[in-house]
């Protein structure tokens, strides 16, 4: 399945190129999904099935971002409009806006809700700042919490709903493709805020725990950029470059 719509994708002149561990599949290479050698490089492939990987292996592709829908609308032309959609992420409450949101609730001053927000420091990628965190590392938070009353609520209060889903939207890349009809699987929604897309109500591990098969198609600024670049080389100096 990725070999055909990524083959179909690069017979539309639409720039794609996979990421991760599929550059070391020979199979993939063979298929025509990845374009280098694994064996010329000696790219290891242990990605199958392996002890500290016990899920089926997904192919990353990326398409040049520009041209990501038209891939999509292939998918689904494919196997059926409803047998495709988008996947659903939910942004959960962070630190900081947990406070912001309990404090306009409460109706407490905005500078108050503001000063406590800013002395949260900022987490690092993959690990968010908590509010027992911050409280635990910035010593003028402990102190606000432990003099005034309102910010005592305050943070109490925002640690309750820390971490809850705050908002809906689309995942940036992954795709669901069923055997049949989707919404003998799971259930469906459009788009929030007007959109066309239809997406699963479950995220993408909940997509994969119910057995159903989860594609990415990640929409990639540069390729569009070297898109572009080809075909302006092309009308000013009449060369056609192969990118690969």
């Amino acid at each position: 399945m990725v070999a055909d719509y990524v083959n179909w994708a690069r017979a539309q002149g639409i720039v794609s190129t996979t990421r991760g561990s599929a550059a070391g599949s020979l199979v993939a290479y063979g298929l025509g999904i990845t374009t280098i050698n694994p064996l010329t490089y000696q790219l290891p492939f242990e990605r199958f099935l392996n002890t500290w990987r016990p899920s089926p292996p997904d192919i990353d592709m990326d398409f040049a971002d520009n041209r990501r829908d038209e891939v999509l609308a292939y998918v689904k032309k494919k196997y059926g409009e409803d047998r495709v959609a988008q996947i659903i992420t939910f942004g959960t409450m962070q630190a900081r806006a947990a406070v912001r949101d309990i404090g306009r609730v409460m109706g407490y001053p905005y500078a108050l809700c503001y000063r406590v927000a800013k002395l949260i420091p900022f987490g690092s990628q993959g690990f968010p700042m908590t509010i027992e965190r911050a409280l635990e590392i910035e010593p003028d938070l402990k102190q606000q919490y432990d003099s005034d009353p309102q910010v005592t609520k305050l943070l109490d209060l925002a640690r309750k709903v820390e971490g809850c889903a705050r908002h809906a939207s689309v995942h940036a890349a992954g795709v669901v493709i069923a055997p049949k009809p989707l919404v003998e699987y799971l259930p469906l929604q459009r788009e929030a805020g007007g959109g066309d897309a239809i997406l699963t109500q479950f995220e993408w591990h909940a997509v994969e725990d119910i057995g159903l098969l989860k594609m990415d198609f990640l929409g990639v600024r540069n390729l569009a950029i070297l898109a572009s670049a080809l075909e302006l080389i092309e009308r000013l100096h009449k060369t056609k470059i192969d990118l690969q």
